[in-house]
């Protein structure tokens, strides 16, 4: 439906439904970032899970179209966020609490935006675009790890696996 959808839009089309949802996405990540503030604690909420890069990317990507934030949304989205669908790791109580219902939306709007902006937009990622993110994603890694070992946190799962079961388990 989403690839219908985009292949059948016009430029001005795509950018009004490009602009609603990543306003929309904008919306769910900034009310669940304000809820992890309340209390703040150093263990959620701090901005440091790939996620969280993820979704703010996506956001732009769809609101402004640009290739370098379609790039990272399109590695980050269709490789990474889709990794939480397939074994999400939620500490929250269960439908139709909040945070879980915050999580599937960004997850899904995360890996929902890749493929609508390549299979049905037309946009392609390149060779020199994936290894901006491989670089960037490295920076994020060391940097989180290192926040991780000073906090003893574990944002990213870069410390230890989730309790959960996951693709980290293999």
């Amino acid at each position: 439906m989403l690839v219908w959808i985009g292949r059948r839009q016009t430029d001005s089309q795509a950018r009004r439904l490009g602009r609603i949802v990543g306003a929309l996405t904008a919306a769910i990540y900034a009310a669940m970032l304000i809820y992890t503030l309340i209390p703040p604690t150093v263990e959620r909420s701090v901005p440091l899970r790939l996620t969280d890069l993820a979704t703010v990317v996506a956001a732009y990507a769809l609101w402004t179209q640009r290739h370098w934030a379609y790039a990272f949304t399109y590695y980050w989205g269709l490789v990474l966020s889709a990794q939480a669908l397939i074994s999400p790791v939620l500490k929250s109580p269960d439908f139709p609490h909040y945070e879980f219902l915050a999580f599937w939306a960004i997850h899904l709007l995360v890996v929902w935006a890749p493929i609508y902006l390549t299979w049905g937009r037309g946009m392609r990622p390149d060779w020199r675009s994936y290894r901006i993110v491989v670089v960037v994603t490295a920076i994020w890694a060391a940097v989180t790890l290192t926040f991780n070992t000073f906090a003893g946190t574990n944002y990213g799962f870069l410390n230890r696996k989730p309790a959960a079961a996951s693709a980290l388990d293999l």
